[in-house]
C-alpha cells in the first residue's frame, strides 16, 4: 500500500494580484520560481496523461496504487500553479500565449514519443527533485520567506510532496520498461528539453513583464546566458538586447551546499539510483507534521507570525 496522501490545496491567488517579482530580495529567484509554475502545469498535464496510460501495462497491484496515488498528487499540483500562472496572466495579458507555448511543448511528447520515453522523462527529471529541493528548502529563510506567502507556501507544498513521492516515477519506470540504461541514454535529450521549455517561459517574461516589473532579465535562470552576457558587456562594439542585469539566484548560497546539490542530480541519472536513499530536506517533516496538526499550511510564514 502507498504512503502517498493526496492533499487539495487552495492559495489565494484570486483574492487580491499576484505579483511577479513575488520575493523583492531575490528578482532572479522569483523569475526562476515562476517559469517552474509554467512548466509544472505542462508537466503534470503529460504525466496525468500518460499514467492511465501506462497502468494497462502494470502487473503488480501494489505499484498500480503507487501510479494511481502519484498521479492524483501531481494533478492538485498542476491546479494549483494553474491558478498561480492565472493570477500573472491577468497581470500580464502576453503571458497566455507564451504559457500556450510552455503548454505545446509537452502536448508535442505526449503526442509525438513513446510511452517509455515519457516514463523515463518524468524519471529523469523526479530524480532531480529531492537535491534541488533539498537546496531550497535548506534555505528557505532566504528564497521563501521573504516573498508573498501564497506563492512561497505553494512552492513549499510542492517541493515537500515531491520529496515525498520521490520514487514513484521511478518504481512506474522501471515496472513497465525495465530498462536502467535506456533512461540514462535519453537523459541528455529530456534535459534539453526541460531547458528549452524554460527558455521560453523566461524570454516570454523579458517581452512581456516590463523591466520595472521584475527588475532582473529573466534569463538569468541560465548560467551559460550569465556568462556570455558578461562577455558581451565587456565588448564595446557589442550592443546585445538589454533586459536588465543578470544574477544568480543562488549566488548569496554556501558553495558546498550548492555543489552537493549538484553532485545529487548527477547522481541522480545513474542507471541504478535509488531515491529512497537521498538525504531529506528537514523542512519536509516540519511541514507534514504541521499539516497533521492542521495548521493552515496555505500561509506557512504570515500563519506561524499569528501563532
Amino acid at each position: 500500500m502507498t504512503d502517498l496522501q493526496v492533499r487539495k490545496m487552495r492559495f489565494a491567488f484570486a483574492d487580491y494580484p499576484v505579483p511577479f517579482l513575488w520575493n523583492e530580495a531575490n528578482p532572479a529567484f522569483s523569475a526562476m520560481a515562476n517559469s517552474v509554475s509554467f512548466l509544472a502545469v505542462a508537466f503534470e498535464n503529460m504525466i496525468s496523461a500518460m499514467i492511465p496510460e501506462a497502468q494497462k501495462l502494470i502487473t503488480d497491484p501494489a505499484i498500480a496504487e503507487e501510479a494511481d496515488a502519484f498521479v492524483r498528487q501531481e494533478g492538485q499540483h498542476s491546479w494549483a500553479h494553474r491558478q498561480h500562472v492565472k493570477g500573472l496572466i491577468r497581470a500580464y495579458p502576453g503571458l497566455k500565449g507564451t504559457f500556450n507555448e510552455v503548454l505545446a511543448a509537452f502536448n508535442d511528447l505526449t503526442n509525438n514519443t513513446p510511452l517509455k520515453y515519457r516514463l523515463a522523462y518524468t524519471a529523469d527529471l523526479e530524480a532531480t527533485f529531492t537535491p534541488v529541493f533539498k537546496l531550497m528548502l535548506d534555505h528557505d529563510d532566504t528564497l521563501f520567506a521573504p516573498g508573498d506567502d501564497r506563492v512561497a507556501s505553494l512552492f513549499l507544498w510542492h517541493f515537500v510532496e515531491e520529496v515525498e513521492h520521490r520514487s514513484s516515477a521511478l518504481i512506474i519506470y522501471n515496472h513497465v520498461v525495465n530498462s536502467p540504461f535506456y533512461r540514462m541514454r535519453v537523459a541528455p535529450s529530456i534535459f534539453k528539453h526541460v531547458m528549452a521549455t524554460l527558455r521560453i517561459a523566461a524570454q516570454g517574461f523579458n517581452t512581456h513583464v516590463p523591466f520595472e516589473d521584475r527588475k532582473v532579465d529573466a534569463m538569468s535562470t541560465f548560467v551559460p546566458y550569465r556568462y556570455k552576457k558578461a562577455v558581451l558587456d565587456r565588448l564595446p562594439f557589442a550592443k546585445p538586447v538589454d533586459n536588465g542585469p543578470v544574477d544568480n539566484a543562488f549566488g548569496h548560497l554556501p558553495v558546498r551546499d550548492q555543489l552537493t546539490a549538484l553532485a545529487g542530480v548527477f547522481r541522480s541519472q545513474m542507471p541504478y539510483h535509488n531515491p529512497a536513499h537521498e538525504k531529506l530536506p528537514a523542512l519536509a517533516d516540519e511541514w507534514f507534521d504541521r499539516y497533521n496538526a492542521g495548521y493552515d499550511v496555505t500561509q506557512w510564514y504570515t500563519a506561524a507570525a499569528a501563532n
